[in-house]
């Protein structure tokens, strides 16, 4: 497969694209051709994405048989999630896509993790972590091997993703499939579980490990959840988000773009505490 030209910026399902996502424990990078999957890793959180994530892209471009030269692109995790795993994938993403000058797609985490939904019962077959070798750890999910396959009425309703915020706060975004693509019904947000279920929902099934924090509330208001890794992100969650109709436009300003943190770090919001109270 021949280089990208400069300057060719619109996706296209012959490309070949790299996408990541580090915005929670359960990181994952992936080459597609399009929205096909051709090489995968998973990163438990275990380890830190922050010295696990280049041996991962290392990877899976050696066992897709290609280069970075070969890339079309590239798609990241743009949160939110943990703050130093966001801002791991971002700026790795951000200085791949300078040194390339390929373009770059930024998807909600969230989405990522609506679109898993489909991507975890399609292409990870039982009791496999997405495999390994060359970068990246195998990962089991005990849950993994259990998965349910969903109905044709389960999979049409909307999916209210949570990621854990510790404490009672979750960051959530619900999402309904269109077939094509996703239709946002409540964008990203960061709130508490209370808060959530006391909305005006629509008919939807939680998915995320702030829903496996929160399952007792969750059941208890009479909502379905559905067990891990459902709803977690994954860089095939990315590459089906991307590739839905209509099309999506890529970052226009690579150095300027800065992920959905939604809050600020630990360390921002004690400075902050610090500086409130010298005043």
């Amino acid at each position: 497969m021949s280089p990208v030209e400069s300057g060719d910026r619109a996706w296209s399902a012959d490309g070949m694209y790299l996408a990541l996502d580090t915005s929670t424990p359960l990181g994952s990078v992936c080459v597609g051709v399009g929205s096909r999957v051709v090489a995968r890793r998973v990163i438990d959180g275990q380890g830190s994405h922050s010295s696990d994530l280049i041996p991962a892209i290392g990877g899976v471009l050696q066992e897709a048989g290609a280069d970075l030269s070969e890339l079309a692109g590239l798609v990241v995790g743009a949160g939110p999630g943990s703050f130093t795993g966001v801002r791991v994938a971002a700026a790795t993403a951000k200085g791949l896509a300078h040194a390339l000058d390929i373009p770059l797609w930024a998807v909600s985490s969230l989405e990522a993790g609506a679109a898993a939904v489909d991507v975890y019962e399609v292409e990870l077959p039982a009791g496999d972590g997405g495999g390994h070798g060359g970068g990246g750890r195998q990962v089991s999910h005990p849950s993994w091997g259990q998965r349910p396959v969903l109905s044709e009425e389960e999979r049409a309703w909307p999916r209210y993703v949570l990621f854990d915020a510790r404490g009672d706060r979750v960051y959530g975004a619900c999402y309904r499939s269109t077939g094509s693509g996703f239709e946002v019904l409540i964008p990203p947000h960061s709130t508490t579980i209370g808060a959530v279920l006391s909305e005006n929902l629509p008919i939807s099934v939680f998915a995320g490990d702030g829903a496996q924090r929160h399952e007792d509330e969750i059941r208890g208001a009479g909502f379905e959840l559905l067990p891990a890794p459902y709803g977690m992100p994954t860089a095939a969650g990315l590459l089906r988000a991307v590739a839905g109709s209509p099309p999506r436009e890529p970052v226009e300003d690579v150095a300027r773009w800065e992920p959905e943190y939604l809050r600020s770090s630990s360390a921002q919001r004690i400075t902050s505490s610090h500086a409130g109270s010298d005043a």
